[in-house]
Formats: structure tokens, C-alpha cells, sequence
């Protein structure tokens, strides 16, 4: 395979690793590369393209972290085997007609709440100048309410964003803006019909969970490995739908593996009515290689519903999410809510419309990047120095990292201790739908975003300190 050879646009194709990544990527799932391949060594495989071994190696890595492809030590990277999409018949389409955030104020000296978000970096000169605009500019009009779905503005501006960068492939008119995953999945669940019986993942979102619960529907725990959900085990539960966290699952931080995407697509595709609710809470927060892509821009079929909010791109408060429908269930929804007006103030809707527009959204969502890596990177490099009695798990993506803590103190006890010396941490046994007793070592879960990244350090000394854990060499 030292003659792979894949196209690049060096004028306006964007980066050199997108494109090696994504022409690979295509060679992979459309069979041209055939399963256990070899493919070239980065500096082959630079040197055939004209490239860099850096931006090849970039590419390599984030076909790893996908699934694509894996490594062998000492041997190459060989491709994987990532199935083959089941397409389902044509559908007819009638005419159309993690956690709940903790809140502030709890005399925590360091909250390492998955919820929190850096509050320091928001642009609000930026949105003070949209929210002028939009008063100055307005008319009468804009007292009334507006149109269900969302002021039509943003939902163009969705599209495009999510187009762009998650690879989601929609119209304006498959947008629902609502005010939170909260208030957006009863719809879903509505939607869907009362005999719906869910697939969950096992470790996941507990407010997701609490949604099920509430609205008197079967949800079904699958376990979670470090390739996602086991999609294998879903014909076990009788399931008709899937609610999945594909690009960083919450909270392993898995990404699920290409082969299993494959294989979730193709489950729901096997039988009429089945859906996979994809939740893409954090996408845009990734540290190494470019965000993995959407579940729902693979799927041919029209099978996902993609869910996402703004609470940790911009901030929770916003109380502006959003979801995108597939066709066919439309005019469904349409019927069923013809008379639910928007729940997001048709002002902060059009705020958040000027701001995207402008590119303000873009330009934030940069600064993040950079301000969520420096903490991912004081926090890993903290914990670091404790190797001999802590491992974690990030996946370099998200806003939170799993620990494994050597230890013959119980999770429960971890977080009692922590919260006496002023730390709020969570135990990963919270988050299980089936509570047992968790073999191995205890799980905590980190959220960084709220933590100043000067302030890591010195957070991570306390927290090993009142769990009497010494630096690594230290007697």
C-alpha cells in the first residue's frame, strides 16, 4: 500500500490533514481500502504527497481516534473493519403541512462539576453589541410571538454552523429550537409514540434518564466500553429507539468506533419506526485532530434525531437548544404540536442569530478551544504526577476526565472527602442506571471548564492531599 494516494486541494481545500483524513476515510467505508490493510508509514506517505510527517501523523491520529484505522506496535497501522451500512426501503414522505449544571453559590473553593464552564472568557462586548442591534433594528413585530420552530434567522444560521462543522446534513426546516435538552426530548418522546421502548447507554446523562422515567417510558441500560455503546447487545432489549452520546461519550469520554456506528445505523435501518437520538452535548470541544464527526451525516436513511445545545459553547443560561428532525417525521410533528409556540424568547433567539452570522459564534468557539486545552493540559499534567496511584481517561476531547484511583476507599468516601476540604468532585458510579457495587478500583469524574487553569495545580494537590496520595517518588 506504499502507492495510496489521496487528492488534496492545497488552495482552498482547507487543512492538508482534513483532506488526507477524509480521503482515507472514504477509501475505508467505500471498500477501496480493502480490511487489514496496510497502510504507508507516515514518512512514505508524507513523502509521496509532497507533505509533512506532522500533518500526516495528524490525519493517522484522528483515523485512530474514529475507529478507521488501528496501530500495531512495531508493524504499521492496518485498517479496521467498520461493516457495512443496511439500507432500509424508501420512505414515503407526506406533503408537509450529562448531570444537571450545579448552581453557583455553594462554598465550593474548586467545583469540578462536568457542568461548569469557564465564565471569565465570555465575549460580552461581542454580545452586548448584538443585543443593541437587534433593540435598535426591531420592530413591532418582534412582540408577537414568532414561529414554533424558532425564528427562521437562527435556524438558517444552525444549518449552516452545523453543516460546516459536524458534517450535518439538513434544511432550516428540520430545526426546533427549545429551551434545553429537557424541554426538547418529552417532544422527541411524544413524537415517537407511547409504545417506544429506549436503548440507553450504561454508564450516561442522569437527567436523560430522570426524562424516561417522568414520562412513563421503558429506557433499557446497554453497557458502554471503550468503543461506545455495545451495539451488539441492542436486539436484546426489544428496543425501537437508541439515545447515544457517539463524538464523547458522557461520561467515559468513549467515541464510538466506526464499526459500531456502523452497526447502530444499520440496526436502526433493519426495522421500520427505529430511530437513534443522537445527543452532541460537547462536540466542538476537541484537542487533537478535528471534532468527530456527526453520527447523523452518515446516515442515509433519515434515522437520527440530532439533538445539541448551547449551554457549554456559550453558556448555560442561554436556555437555547436545538434538534434536528428527520423528514419523514415532519409533518408528524407538525400535527402534533401545532399549537406549541416556541419556548425561547424570540429576542434572545435573534441575538444569538446576528451573533453567529457575524462570525462572533466562530471566533468564540476558537478562544475556548484554546482556553479548554490549556486546562486539559494543567489537569493531565497534574494528575501526572501521581501515576502510581491515578490513571485517567479523556479521550483529549470534551470538558471532563475519568480517574481511577488506587485506593481502598470507596468512591461515596472520595467525594465525602473531597467536599470537606472545599472540592466538588462526582463519583462515576453516580451515573450508572445499574447500581452495583463497581469492581476494580473507584471512578471519579473531573469537569475542568469551571476551574481557572491557574488554579489546577494547586486544586490537584488539595484533592490528592485530603486522599492522602503522595507525588510519584515521594516517601
Amino acid at each position: 500500500m506504499d502507492m495510496l494516494i489521496v487528492p488534496i486541494d492545497r488552495e482552498g481545500g482547507g487543512p492538508i490533514y482534513g483532506q488526507i483524513y477524509e480521503g482515507i476515510r472514504r477509501k475505508i467505508t467505500d471498500g477501496s481500502l480493502a480490511v487489514g490493510s496496510k497502510l504507508p508509514s507516515k514518512r512514505k506517505f508524507a513523502d509521496t504527497l509532497g507533505v509533512s510527517n506532522t500533518t500526516v501523523e495528524l490525519a493517522y491520529g484522528q483515523l485512530l481516534a474514529e475507529g478507521y484505522i488501528s496501530s500495531r506496535p512495531r508493524s504499521g497501522f492496518f485498517v479496521q473493519d467498520v461493516g457495512e451500512l443496511a439500507y432500509a426501503l424508501p420512505v414515503v414522505i407526506p406533503a408537509a403541512g450529562p448531570a444537571p449544571a450545579p448552581r453557583t453559590g455553594d462554598g465550593f473553593r474548586y467545583d469540578f462539576s462536568p457542568g461548569r464552564i469557564d465564565t471569565e472568557s465570555f465575549p460580552f462586548d461581542a454580545w452586548r453589541k448584538q443585543a443593541k442591534s437587534v433593540i435598535d433594528e426591531s420592530s413591532a413585530d418582534l412582540l408577537l410571538l414568532g414561529h414554533p420552530h424558532g425564528e427562521a434567522e437562527l435556524r438558517r444560521e444552525i444549518a449552516l454552523y452545523l453543516n460546516h462543522s459536524r458534517g450535518v446534513s439538513c434544511t432550516p426546516e428540520q430545526i426546533i429550537i427549545g429551551s434545553g435538552t429537557e424541554q426538547l426530548m418529552p417532544l422527541v418522546i411524544r413524537l415517537l409514540g407511547a409504545d417506544t421502548i429506549y436503548a440507553i447507554e450504561d454508564p450516561g446523562y442522569p437527567l436523560t434518564h430522570h426524562i424516561f422515567r417522568q414520562n412513563d417510558r421503558r429506557a433499557i441500560p446497554v453497557p458502554v466500553d471503550g468503543e461506545g455503546i455495545r451495539v451488539e447487545l441492542l436486539g436484546e432489549t426489544g428496543a425501537d429507539a437508541a439515545y447515544v452520546t457517539p463524538a464523547h461519550q458522557f461520561p467515559t469520554g468513549a467515541v464510538l468506533s466506526a464499526h459500531r456506528r456502523t452497526q447502530l445505523l444499520s440496526w436502526a435501518a433493519e426495522k421500520p419506526g427505529r430511530y437513534v437520538i443522537e445527543d452532541d452535548y460537547d462536540s466542538e470541544f476537541r484537542y487533537g485532530g478535528i471534532p468527530v464527526p456527526a453520527l447523523q451525516g452518515m446516515d442515509p436513511n433519515g434515522r437520527v434525531l440530532y439533538i445539541s445545545t448551547f449551554s457549554k459553547s456559550l453558556m448555560p443560561s442561554l436556555r437555547i437548544a436545538y434538534m434536528v428532525l428527520p423528514r419523514q417525521l415532519l409533518p408528524r410533528y407538525r400535527e402534533l404540536f401545532a399549537h406549541y409556540a416556541s419556548t425561547v424568547p424570540r429576542f434572545d433567539q435573534q441575538i444569538l442569530a446576528g451573533f453567529m452570522r457575524d462570525g462572533a459564534f466562530s471566533r468564540h468557539l476558537n478562544r475556548m478551544r484554546k482556553v479548554y486545552r490549556r486546562k486539559y493540559t494543567a489537569l493531565t499534567g497534574a494528575l501526572g504526577q501521581y501515576s502510581r496511584r491515578i490513571s485517567f481517561e479523556g479521550s483529549q476531547a470534551g470538558m471532563h476526565l475519568r480517574l481511577a484511583v488506587v485506593t481502598d476507599r470507596t468512591e461515596e468516601e472520595l467525594v465525602e472527602l473531597a467536599g470537606q476540604d472545599g472540592i466538588r468532585v462526582q463519583s462515576a458510579g453516580s451515573y450508572s442506571v445499574v447500581r452495583s457495587r463497581p469492581e476494580g478500583n473507584p471512578e471519579i469524574v473531573l469537569g475542568f471548564g469551571g476551574v481557572p487553569a491557574t488554579g489546577i495545580p494547586e486544586a490537584v494537590r488539595r484533592l490528592m492531599d485530603c486522599w492522602e496520595i503522595e507525588k510519584d517518588g515521594e516517601a
